[in-house]
């Protein structure tokens, strides 16, 4: 693996300048305050600031379409995580809109496109259901096409639709044939979320982030708002999984994110640095943590596992790093003590509270995005060749 440096030519350190410049004007501590108090991981002002300054329009279009170069592209995600943007709304409109752009209707992408990216439309991904799993093909949110074939019918509830709340549409996985196999029984929609018959309520998890649950009951949709074929929905949803699940082709140049959630782990690493100098400081009898050779060896462990889990690519390393943030949060938390417990702003918070944050986003991490058991079986199959796995209860003899 090459960790050589990259030397940016004069025009791309103008470029990231003048992003650093974007993002410490717009990305104030006002904003990161409000997104810790909402958990929504987004701040509408700041994705507008982006859509106008072209910046959505220029990361969302191929460079052979006139869009960012790789080098670009990377420099633009990187300060977007140094700066702490309240961000991930975007990723997923992205992939949606890609959807829309290669599976959708010439009158649909005139509806949606423009204003994605203006970052006036926001999109967000209705495929969980309440006792589905992770098997999102075992979908039971019912579309019934109407008599006249103009329109569709569709009854169901959807879980962890993340920032529906601030969307315009949904990315809907449907059942329009249940006599059907699971994966030919499949329709995606782009639903509009003002429609009649949508509500919303919000859920709060253990890191503080909110996700929804969403109810349709009988939302009539136009059949125009259909992605792809009918009972071809698995053709559409396959390309926004591998998306999601970083199982794309990587970039030659090896300047693309080595894996899904290294977002997650440059912030567990910016806790571990936290935390060590933290340990390091003189207390007032003259000593340190660090001068107890258990803690050198601890937090060493810690920063060796961290810097081999940000080393690791695509689903090896998405299983890598959600290991590795359940392991060494609570480590780094038992190290530095009780105060390791209060949270951000609290009074004597060890780390400024960033561990005690850390500790609760470690767990979801391996969730979000599909289970590390997911991932775990796509190394087994396509990777190890191993066949599928069985969770029928044992024979009986």
């Amino acid at each position: 693996m090459d960790f050589s440096r990259v030397d940016l030519a004069f025009d791309d350190q103008r470029f990231q300048a003048e992003l650093r410049d974007f993002l410490a004007r717009h990305v104030t501590d006002e904003v990161h305050r409000r997104d810790r108090e909402t958990g929504d991981n987004f701040d509408e002002g700041v994705h507008l600031a982006l859509g106008s300054a072209g910046y959505l329009a220029n990361d969302f279009t191929p460079e052979a379409a006139g869009g960012w170069n790789a080098l670009r592209r990377r420099i633009w995600e990187l300060e977007i995580g140094r700066a702490h943007t309240p961000w991930f709304h975007w990723g997923t409109t992205a992939m949606v809109a890609t959807s829309v752009e290669r599976f959708g209707t010439p009158q649909l992408r005139d509806e949606v496109m423009p204003g994605v990216l203006s970052g006036e439309i926001r999109l967000c991904l209705g495929y969980t259901e309440p006792d589905g799993g992770s098997d999102v093909a075992t979908c039971k949110t019912r579309a019934v096409r109407e008599a006249d074939g103009s329109s569709w019918v569709i009854n169901g509830a959807k879980m962890f639709t993340s920032n529906a709340h601030h969307s315009r549409y949904v990315f809907l996985l449907t059942n329009t044939d249940p006599a059907a196999p699971k994966h030919q029984s499949l329709t995606m929609f782009l639903v509009p979320l003002d429609t009649p018959g949508i509500e919303i309520q919000g859920i709060r998890t253990v890191d503080g982030d909110r996700t929804n649950i969403v109810y349709y009951s009988d939302v009539r949709v136009a059949d125009h708002y259909r992605i792809g074929e009918v009972n071809g929905g698995w053709t559409v949803l396959r390309e926004a999984l591998n998306v999601e699940h970083g199982t794309v082709e990587r970039d030659g140049q090896g300047l693309q994110k080595l894996a899904t959630m290294t977002e997650q782990a440059l912030l567990m690493a910016e806790g571990v640095d936290r935390a060590v100098a933290e340990a390091a400081a003189t207390r007032p009898d003259g000593t340190s943590l660090l001068d107890d050779e258990s803690v050198q060896y601890r937090l060493g462990r810690s920063i060796a596992r961290l810097e081999a889990a940000l080393s690791t690519q695509a689903e090896f390393g998405r299983v890598a790093i959600a290991q590795m943030m359940r392991e060494i949060a609570p480590e780094v938390m038992d190290v530095l003590g009780a105060a390791s417990a209060l949270p951000v702003d609290a009074t004597g918070a060890a780390a400024g509270g960033a561990i005690e944050y850390l500790y609760r986003l470690a767990s979801p991490v391996a969730i979000y995005g599909g289970t590390v058991e997911v991932f775990r079986n796509m190394i087994a199959q396509h990777a190890l060749g191993l066949g599928r796995p069985n969770y029928a209860p044992p024979v009986k003899k």
